[in-house]
């Protein structure tokens, strides 16, 4: 009788890594798995490095996403991070002079800011002196 009350604390532990750990990162896999298998075209995402692109093509475990107008590159299912929803109302930049277009994260319900500013491409008028 006493060899089994040692292990009992080993069971409670296996079953509290079960409900705090295991379980709730089968949930996660589950739901990344099927937001991975229910893109079309048209959707706007996100890859798991930070690009953002929209869903040209889906073939098998394949996508073709558009980085740009006219720029396609291929990429499987399993770099898609999130899909993004465009915002109706504008989002005031850092400066708070103007608004600019952003995109809604189905995930967190963020706003995530899509200006050249950000990004840091030509347009910008940052200035490092």
């Amino acid at each position: 009788m006493q060899g089994l009350g040692s292990f009992v604390p080993l069971i409670l532990l296996v079953v509290v890594f079960y409900f705090l750990l295991i379980r709730p990162q089968r949930k996660r896999q589950q739901e990344q798995l099927q937001m991975q298998s229910s893109l079309t075209p048209g959707t706007r995402v996100m890859t798991t490095t930070g690009m953002f692109a929209t869903v040209s093509a889906v073939e098998d475990d394949d996508l073709i996403l558009e980085i740009a107008p006219g720029v396609q590159t291929r990429w499987i299912k399993a770099s898609i991070g999130r899909v993004v929803t465009p915002v109706e109302e504008t989002v005031d930049n850092e400066d708070g002079e103007d608004g600019t277009p952003g995109v809604r994260d189905s995930v967190t319900d963020e706003t995530v800011i899509d200006a050249p500013e950000r990004r840091g491409d030509e347009g910008s008028t940052n200035a490092k002196s």
